[in-house]
């Protein structure tokens, strides 16, 4: 029984484990942005906890489903990758897109900052640059052929 595998785990290819990396700091980013709205709101004298917690709840959710799906893309799930294409690729970055750029939009440039607007700024930075990266990553001539030989253990 020497030499017996159990889980037998592909290695990713570099993009592969770059995408994932950046699907993760997106990740990171976004609880950061979750976590601090939701501080900013309960610094608020009408802040609705009950709904804050319910919100905070599902985005958890969420977060847990991506991370679950970035895992199985690693392994080389192609219906994985799509869904990341798909849903952080578009959806995703719309959503996190549409706010700022209708703000841009009805209230024009705006240098007031506050530390606030600075930290959810940058935090929303930080997360539409990763998912920039982390989207082509999957799409390298190396992924492609990792992804077509379905390396899902």
């Amino acid at each position: 029984m020497t030499g017996t595998v159990l889980f037998r785990s592909p290695v990713s290819p570099r993009s592969v484990a770059l995408a994932a990396a950046g699907f993760v700091v997106a990740l990171l980013a976004g609880i950061g942005e979750a976590l601090a709205r939701a501080a900013m709101t309960l610094d608020r004298s009408e802040a609705d906890v009950p709904d804050l917690a319910a919100g905070l709840a599902v985005r958890c959710a969420i977060y847990l489903v991506v991370f679950a799906v970035v895992v199985r893309m690693t392994r080389g799930d192609r219906m994985a990758r799509l869904a990341l294409a798909l849903g952080l690729g578009i959806l995703g970055l719309a959503s996190l897109l549409v706010e700022p750029l209708t703000a841009l939009a009805t209230e024009g440039f705006d240098l007031s900052v506050t530390p606030s607007s600075l930290t959810l700024g940058i935090l929303r930075a930080i997360h539409v640059l990763a998912v920039l990266v982390a989207i082509p990553a999957m799409y390298t001539p190396d992924a492609r052929t990792y992804f077509a030989r379905g390396a899902t253990a």
